[in-house]
């Protein structure tokens, strides 16, 4: 299975790995591909700026390579798909995130339980 880690998911993979379910870390160990959007760095970064949130940006980078993680840049098929989304959750990076899911297609491993509306590539854990 080849899979999108959405935001939390990963930053809690760096940072607080106690906070991820066994099933979360169990789908993330036995997945072929591990792919991190850069939309979750822009989003991290947006967050830290805005004191939202303490995290490292240009580590969160780093442990994509070190991870043996693949990062996922946006495409223009993918920002132009989240126009087509239906409105079950505005959050501007998780419509994005669900976009390049579907797009790839790539099973997003998520905490919201939102996203399933979406599409059954969401793995919610």
């Amino acid at each position: 299975m080849r899979i999108l880690l959405d935001t939390h998911i990963f930053c809690w993979w760096f940072y607080e790995r106690a906070r991820l379910t066994s099933k979360a870390f169990q789908v993330i160990k036995d997945a072929e591909e591990v792919f991190v959007s850069s939309a979750s760095i822009w989003e991290v970064a947006i967050k830290v700026r805005i004191g939202k949130m303490e995290a490292d940006p240009t580590e969160l980078v780093g442990q994509i390579m070190l991870n043996d993680f693949q990062e996922l840049p946006v495409w223009s098929k993918h920002a132009l798909l989240v126009a087509k989304l239906p409105l079950h959750h505005t959050d501007p990076f998780d419509r994005l995130l669900i976009a390049q899911a579907i797009s790839e297609p790539l099973n997003l491993v998520t905490v919201d339980p939102q996203l399933k509306q979406y599409s059954d590539l969401v793995i919610e854990v």
